[in-house]
């Protein structure tokens, strides 16, 4: 069993590195997580496992950052994001000289749908904007999920949110007649992926980015770490730049300079 204390001590290590809370609420969770960790090491007891965390075993302090991690996605989750992305923000921000092209930045990729969707949203825009170039880069604190995303297959069921003629022209059936489909190459060579740590990295080796999507990931923050962390991708956005937020999340009472232009959309006013 999992006791107070040592969930107090994990707790606290989690809160700390990743900056996700771990209320009282959260312990039975956190004990039937952990206890595939445990199963996995041969240990009986959790005493052993906080020292070993604790005790900075970078293998597996990565497996226990997969194991408390949310990576609840979908192909076009959040749909009015992504019309907004093509019919508004992109329109506006080629009109700029983008020598570099789009840069767009999704944050917590989780296992790809996110990225993948902005792929083919994207090349659907680029397709009647000739010029247009863009790149994404995608990125995850969970390495598991990131291998995932980086695979770029996934099952029918998991496909079903994708519209069916996007579904045709972006997702490759397997030789083999299984169920699963790929990503096709056109898409999956726009795409790059790495993890991170948003809490830990410096994140202006990832800068400039025009657009920023971190969705549904602050609800699990602090508040003062949300702020942290915004600063952080403002140091990243251009000025004119667009931040999407998840559909609970918002910057209401936090001193930052973004513009809300749509529900959870944001962005970066000029100096």
């Amino acid at each position: 069993m999992l006791s107070e204390a040592n969930f107090a001590r994990i707790g606290r290590f989690i809160q700390g590195h990743c900056g996700i809370r771990m209320p009282p609420g959260k312990r039975v969770m956190l004990e039937s997580r952990l206890r595939r960790r445990l199963r996995s090491l041969g240990l009986d007891d959790f005493a052993p496992y906080c020292e070993l965390v604790l005790g900075g075993d970078q293998v597996e302090l990565a497996a226990m950052v997969d194991e408390v991690t949310t990576n609840k996605t979908e192909f076009f989750r959040e749909a009015r994001h992504f019309d907004y992305l093509a019919a508004t923000a992109v329109p506006e921000l080629a009109r700029r000289r983008l020598p570099e092209g789009l840069r767009v930045w999704s944050a917590a990729c989780s296992t790809g749908e996110e990225p993948w969707t902005l792929a083919m949203v994207l090349s659907e825009v680029a397709e009647q904007a000739p010029g247009l170039r863009f790149s994404i880069l995608a990125t995850d604190i969970c390495s598991g999920a990131l291998a995932e995303a980086e695979g770029a297959t996934y099952d029918q069921a998991r496909i079903e949110p994708v519209p069916p003629p996007l579904r045709h022209k972006y997702l490759l059936r397997r030789l083999d007649g299984g169920p699963a489909v790929r990503i096709a190459p056109s898409l999956r060579q726009r795409v790059r992926f790495e993890r991170v740590n948003l809490l830990e990295a410096d994140l202006r080796r990832f800068g400039p980015r025009e657009v920023i999507f971190c969705r549904n990931v602050f609800i699990y923050f602090e508040r003062a770490v949300q702020q942290a962390i915004l600063q952080r991708f403002l140091r990243v956005l251009v000025p004119g730049g667009f931040l999407f937020l998840g559909h609970a999340e918002s910057i209401a009472g936090l001193d930052l300079p973004l513009t809300q232009v749509a529900p959870t959309v944001y962005r970066k006013e000029a100096p």
